[in-house]
């Protein structure tokens, strides 16, 4: 009997999605985003370097981009799954980061046709490894076919090489000012805080032969340890209070263990709508074994490990919790002076009669709108200037009218307190009487 064995090499594949499916993907991605996801690609697949390069002409308009990485590069046996994107519904397209884990932020397929936002033809260069040795190929698309891409790889196998891969962008619709103004300050913004995790790993992103500074968007960084005292388990901690918002990452706990992520949560003070941007990295040995998941489910308890419940977890996230309130309280009151001073220019507070009573009734009203913002910055963040002047007037008749206490009620209805903040609130409003 004689078997006959083809091996395809040189292919045309149409991709399984649809022109309203592609549409989708247009609404939702711009270039920044899809610039992004080709760095996170890279990353998704182990490396620890991309290099952008960009060459633009005497107008300033680009004639080239490439995006450059030292990862395990793109197999042929699974490129089916990595440029067919298999879903259409918009939900599903939707730039999300992961939850609990920092790994495969890159989308299956979509991520990988988004070039047209910025270009007209992509090719991708990708060596990978096998038993057989080192395999290169090539895949390209350009956007009159985004739901076609031809690949070919060919090439007999090498003993030697380099796995990676590079994606090379031509008939590009960005300028070198698009780069330097929208681009790189989105990827600042996107990848600082992973950089950041990945520190003692030397990652990081090159633009033209220089690496990206993330340094621009730190306001502060702070490193100490914390130490259980019942058992020394010690903890080291690494806060870094951010300039701008990470986008869809927001503000989270990392939990390492020699280095490595075990997990990621959100931290406490996470989506305050304050603009208050931080990530707290916290590596420990005692994260190795532990299960972030059994304090989930009511009455079940970790085999093995520890858990959620423990002692020393309570501990630190007591302590941190404690610790980021104490590094919020100058920034909210560094934005309750910016409120005051938007609210005076956008004509917010109330006009007196004569300056005397002015002077009398302005002075306690603004202490206790900063106050307000200090404990909850919610309640101002969504309200348009009218709810604004009418938010402020009822506040001012109600001190007016001496009804101190109603406004203590009406306020802890409001937003969530806790003990301090209750008392806080309470000592604050009785001391205007």
């Amino acid at each position: 009997m004689v078997y006959l064995l083809i091996i395809l090499v040189n292919m045309s594949v149409k991709v399984n999605i649809t022109s309203k499916g592609i549409q989708k993907v247009l609404k939702n991605y711009n270039e920044r985003q899809a610039i992004a996801e080709y760095i996170w690609n890279g990353f998704d697949a182990n490396a620890n370097t991309i290099h952008v390069d960009y060459v633009s002409n005497p107008l300033g308009l680009l004639t080239e981009l490439k995006i450059a990485d030292n990862g395990y590069g793109i197999n042929f046996d699974r490129l089916t799954q990595k440029f067919e994107p298999f879903f259409e519904s918009e939900k599903s397209i939707q730039i999300v980061a992961p939850k609990h884990t920092s790994k495969m932020h890159g989308r299956n397929g979509v991520g990988r046709l988004t070039f047209f936002t910025f270009a007209h033809d992509a090719v991708w260069h990708t060596t990978y490894q096998s038993e057989q040795g080192f395999h290169n190929g090539e895949i390209r698309i350009n956007t009159g076919g985004l739901n076609n891409y031809s690949s070919d790889f060919s090439t007999v196998p090498s003993h030697t090489g380099t796995t990676g891969t590079t994606v090379s962008f031509t008939n590009l619709k960005i300028s070198q000012q698009d780069i330097e103004t929208i681009v790189l300050p989105f990827l600042i913004n996107e990848f600082c805080w992973f950089i950041e995790l990945n520190k003692h790993k030397n990652y990081a992103i090159i633009v033209n032969g220089e690496a990206l500074d993330f340094s621009s968007n730190i306001k502060s960084i702070e490193e100490f340890k914390l130490v259980y005292p019942d058992t020394a388990v010690t903890f080291k901690i690494k806060y870094v209070h951010w300039k701008e918002n990470l986008h869809k990452e927001l503000s989270k706990y990392y939990f390492l263990a020699s280095g490595e992520e075990i997990y990621k949560d959100y931290t406490t003070l996470n989506k305050k709508s304050d603009d208050y941007f931080h990530s707290v990295y916290i590596d420990s040995d005692f994260f190795r074994d532990f299960d972030f998941k059994s304090f989930e489910n009511e009455g079940q308890v970790a085999i093995f490990g520890a858990a959620k419940s423990s002692a020393e977890y309570r501990f630190l996230i007591k302590a941190l919790a404690e610790y980021l309130k104490s590094k919020r309280k100058p920034f909210l009151k560094e934005y309750a002076n910016n409120l005051i001073q938007s609210y005076e220019q956008d004509g917010i507070f109330p006009v007196y009669a004569s300056e005397r009573e002015k002077e009398l009734r302005k002075p306690p009203l603004v202490n206790l709108i900063k106050a307000l913002y200090e404990i909850e910055p919610k309640l101002f963040g969504s309200l348009n200037t009218d709810q604004k002047k009418a938010f402020v007037r009822l506040i001012d008749l109600l001190m007016c009218a001496n009804l101190h206490d109603k406004i203590f009620e009406m306020f802890k209805g409001m937003i969530e307190l806790d003990a301090e903040e209750e008392h806080e609130l309470f000592q604050l409003i009785n001391d205007l009487k």
